[in-house]
This record gives structure tokens, sequence and C-alpha cells, in this order.
């Protein structure tokens, strides 16, 4: 059993070195989600402060290709990610346990502001810019650019990271439906398109597609509350 405020680092360290490139990042419309991303999962959340090692692996399955993304927007050298991406979780797993919606603000914004500091803390050990990526200039920009977790949604989060997360959230509940209750329900919500333009194409009614969508939502915000916002 690992300790308290530990994460599972053998598994992030995999999963990193498997991903370090990064997401081939997600384009595409969210449609009207605003019924859902209200809040990460509360029960998700629970899971992970109280370390449970399924809890972790899902919350790394969930915000890893975003943590990434967040380390190559920041010029972090591909081969460097993962050392990063680690640091990253380290410090989730050192405070998760004091974060508090209503105090600390979405999950996300303090997720971003914990790259942020790793970010810096990676070019400061590189010698603010002696052969490192980018250079003085990468440095300097990184420490004129704020933290998010003060920060509104609107100004933190771009839609497509929207997008890359909440596909994540929805591939992870995808074995729990049949095939076309799923995909009705993706295409709702994803892709924003309407019930009637979906139940013609996989021979539904529109009804029938709106009760996918609201099951699929249901399970999400019981899985997910408290991590999506």
């Amino acid at each position: 059993m690992s300790k308290v405020g530990s994460a599972p680092s053998f598994f992030l360290g995999r999963w990193a070195l498997s991903n370090s490139k990064g997401p081939a990042f997600v384009t595409g419309s969210l449609g009207n989600t605003s019924e859902f991303l209200g809040s990460t999962s509360s029960s998700l959340l629970h899971r992970v402060q109280q370390n449970d090692q399924e809890g972790w692996r899902r919350l790394v399955r969930l915000y890893g290709q975003l943590v990434l993304y967040w380390c190559r927007r920041a010029n972090v050298p591909r081969d460097d990610r993962a050392d990063v991406f680690q640091e990253v979780f380290r410090a989730v797993a050192r405070h998760i346990g004091e974060f508090q919606r209503e105090r600390t603000g979405s999950f996300r914004a303090w997720l971003r502001s914990i790259v942020h500091t790793k970010a810096v803390d990676y070019f400061t050990k590189r010698g603010a810019g002696t052969g490192a990526a980018g250079g003085t200039d990468t440095y300097r920009r990184l420490l004129e650019v704020p933290d998010e977790q003060g920060a509104s949604q609107s100004a933190s989060l771009l839609p497509n990271e929207e997008i890359l997360v909440l596909r994540q959230a929805m591939a992870m509940v995808q074995p729990e439906f049949e095939q076309r209750t799923w995909q009705a329900a993706f295409s709702t919500i994803i892709d924003g398109r309407t019930a009637t333009e979906v139940a013609e194409e996989l021979g539904m009614t529109p009804a029938a597609v709106r009760k996918a969508k609201s099951r699929v939502l249901q399970r999400l915000r019981a899985e997910m509350e408290g991590l999506l916002d």
C-alpha cells in the first residue's frame, strides 16, 4: 500500500513516457455542455484524496494529456516532459487533500497553476536558458504569465482544452454503455448535433437520443463531479 499523499509513480512514469509527445490536438464543438461542465467528479476526487490507486489511474487518464499539452505550450522539451509530468502529479499528491473547490476554485485552474509552477522550476534548474530549449525568452515569458488559479474559466481554459478533457471522461465511461447509446450521447454532447440529426443517422427516435444523452450525462456527473469544471 502506498503512503497517503503519494501518487503511483511507476504508473505515472510509464504513462508520461508513452504519451510525452502530447495529444494530437482536438478540435470540434462543445455544443451546450454548460449543464454538465459545472464540476471534477466528487466521487473520483474523493477516491484520489483517499489515495485510492485506481482513482489515481483514472485521474491521470483524465488530465494527463492536458498536462502534457500545457508542458508543450511552455516549451518544455519532449525528452523532459515525462519528468515535469511526474513532478506535477507528485505536487498534486502532496496537496490534493487540501483542494476545496469553494476555496481554491476549479480543479483544472488549480492543476494548471501547478503545471505553471513546475515549468518555471524546470527552466530555473536549467539555468534560465543555458542550453535549454526556448532559452531565456521562454523562461521570462513563463514568469510573466500568471498562474490560472485566480483567473476566470473563460480566460484560463480554451474550448478545445475542454473538449480534450471531456473526450477523456466519456472514453472512461464508454464501456458501461451499449455502443449506440454512447454514440448518440457523444454526437450531441461533443459534436453539438441535434437529437433529430443523430436520430436519423443512428436509426433512433429523437426522444431515445435525448434519453441516451441524459443517461451518459448522469453517469459523468456521478463519476466526475468536482473535476470537470
